[in-house]
């Protein structure tokens, strides 16, 4: 056994020396490539991890605490009705539309609170794939059969998915339901209602904070961007409200917590540090509160320690082989383009591996996928990248081997890229 470890070690030292030794320090593309990782992680860091991750953090930890496993098992849980569970699993993703980094923590606070593999996958392919802002601008930028080939593709895809990863890996169910599960249960529906605006509130935080700049300076997309902070300030409000009169949280401390929010959004043009600022507080207000806000807080905390390093190892890993939209990374795009034209078998399945390993902010694959059409990328490649890339990534799969193991992120990972080339092929025949 010390003969293994050893020499396990010795490999380790042998490997990294040996790469140290051939790296091709000095030659132009590789020091792109390193540039393009550190640009891309820069610009995630920028862009997503304050207005993204950090709700997503505080949801998936408010989804173990407050969410009651028999409530979880009833409508999500292995046993629960085929024909309730998958659609709340693809409606509950669709309405969040966010990337696919982004519906981790999400994902893995309902799986980790007993819901089925098959309702918990479609849930995780449903998040960044039934993107509804996306599927607009997919319709006006790529053309309406595009936009309703997405929509149709990705609200089967979710389904579809879940029941074959259900087949493939049975949870097992109980034959009878304990007396605490019962419990569990009917307080679940006692206080449903409650849980669902606590939650309502949560994800409008989530969205409307991210919501993007429309093409048109008009129309009501325009509108809502227009007054997405007064949006996102009046839901902050009432989920403070929310926590003073249904969980017994401090009004003298939800009151400070406001305030110095308020007055930091006065102060400086980012809305980056009102944000911080907020978050920062209620987690203060939590931990100060009574053991249930610190349980929530104890589960945020294991959850972003869970994800952000193996989230941020696989993005300076995309960004160094595949760079950030609109360059280039150790491979070059002209090769991309040129293996993605027609509608072969080879340039579908080719399009749907390369956007299942590349990672997309949300959506930004619509514009890149633009100027690969503009080069000569056909309908169906493009289309089966819009299927497989804005649901999984390199980020995205290591963090999910941490959550459900090596066989089940596979198994899932073969499933999108399958279903994501017959799609093209079909699209691409037709279009």
């Amino acid at each position: 056994m010390s003969w293994k470890k050893e020499l396990k070690i010795f490999l380790i030292i042998a490997g990294v020396f040996i790469v140290f030794y051939f790296l091709p320090v000095g030659k132009s593309g590789f020091e792109n490539s390193v540039m393009e990782a550190l640009y891309l992680a820069q610009m995630y860091a920028r862009e997503h991890v304050v207005l993204c991750l950090i709700p997503a953090f505080f949801i998936a930890g408010a989804i173990s605490v407050f969410i009651s496993k028999g409530a979880v098992m009833k409508y999500l849980g292995a046993g629960a009705k085929k024909t309730i569970a998958y659609p709340i699993a693809s409606v509950s993703g669709s309405v969040l539309a966010v990337c696919s980094c982004t519906i981790l923590p999400l994902f893995a606070g309902i799986h980790k609170r007993g819901a089925g593999i098959g309702p918990a996958t479609a849930f995780l392919y449903s998040g960044p794939a039934i993107n509804v802002l996306a599927v607009i601008l997919t319709a006006r930028v790529l053309g309406v059969e595009m936009g309703i080939a997405r929509t149709l593709g990705a609200v089967v895809f979710s389904v579809v998915i879940g029941l074959i990863m259900q087949v493939l890996f049975p949870s097992p169910q109980k034959q009878e339901s304990t007396d605490q599960d019962m419990m569990d249960t009917e307080e679940a529906d006692k206080t449903l209602g409650k849980i669902g605006i606590y939650f309502a509130l949560m994800v409008m935080i989530l969205v409307f904070s991210n919501w993007g700049r429309p093409e048109q300076n008009q129309g009501i997309w325009h509108l809502i961007y227009s007054g997405k902070w007064i949006i996102t300030s009046v839901s902050a409000v009432l989920f403070g409200v929310v926590l003073m009169r249904w969980y017994q949280y401090s009004a003298r401390k939800i009151f400070v917590v406001m305030a110095v929010t308020a007055v930091l959004a006065v102060l400086f043009h980012t809305p980056v540090i009102p944000f911080l600022a907020g978050f920062a507080g209620i987690a203060w207000a939590s931990v100060t509160d009574g053991e249930q806000g610190k349980e929530w807080m104890r589960s945020t905390w294991d959850f972003a320690k869970q994800i952000f390093p193996l989230l941020f190892a696989g993005i300076l890993m995309a960004g160094f082989l595949l760079g950030r939209p609109e360059t280039e990374g150790i491979i070059p795009s002209k090769w991309i383009s040129s293996l993605v034209g027609g509608n072969s078998i080879l340039s579908n399945f080719f399009a749907s591996v390369t956007g299942a390993f590349m990672y997309f902010a949300t959506l930004t694959e619509v514009p890149i996928l633009q100027g690969l059409i503009a080069n000569g990328m056909g309908k169906g490649p493009a289309l089966a990248l819009l299927l497989a890339g804005p649901a999984v990534s390199l980020p995205n799969m290591l963090v999910i081997r941490s959550v459900m193991g090596t066989k089940k992120t596979m198994v899932f990972l073969v499933l999108v890229v399958i279903m994501a080339t017959l799609s093209g092929m079909i699209f691409g025949y037709f279009f």
